[in-house]
């Protein structure tokens, strides 16, 4: 009885390993706009779903570091679905405080810029499976802005 058991096992975990799943990346990150108190980026995540119908996105977590630190982190619970058989892109708005760029001097006297690492956990509602993050890092550099982005 154990020996059938552990066949079943095996064999619903090959075929849960083997099932579709979406695949997705940062393509862009880019300067939002600009307020009195911050500074918002925007991370475009395109997301690829091999499913004949749409799937919930049950909630998006974001990390942007630069030099070794957290900028900011958040996430945005419940940003809607991935359209059925068809890319998605996500819009996901990264508000930097302005004080936080100060503390960043640094980096940003050498070149008017960030060197970032964003790490991203965009979890999914897939059926069967249940909730599924899949992980995403980018990096790169994201200009500030400049006294012409406030006027």
């Amino acid at each position: 009885m154990s020996q059938l058991m552990d066949k079943a096992k095996n064999f619903v975990a090959e075929k849960v390993a083997n099932i579709k799943k979406p695949e997705a990346t940062v393509t862009d990150v880019d300067l939002g706009s600009v307020h009195r108190d911050r500074v918002e980026y925007n991370a475009k995540i395109s997301v690829n779903n091999p499913y004949g119908h749409p799937l919930p996105i049950c909630e998006v977590s974001y990390t942007l570091k630069s030099d070794g630190r957290v900028i900011v982190s958040g996430n945005m619970p419940d940003p809607g679905s991935l359209k059925a058989s068809d890319i998605t892109i996500l819009n996901v708005p990264l508000k930097v405080p302005h004080s936080i760029l100060v503390s960043l001097v640094s980096d940003i006297s050498r070149d008017w810029d960030i060197d970032y690492d964003l790490e991203v956990g965009l979890t999914i509602d897939l059926p069967i499976i249940g909730d599924f993050t899949i992980p995403l890092s980018s990096k790169g550099e994201v200009k500030l802005p400049t006294l012409s982005d406030f006027f």
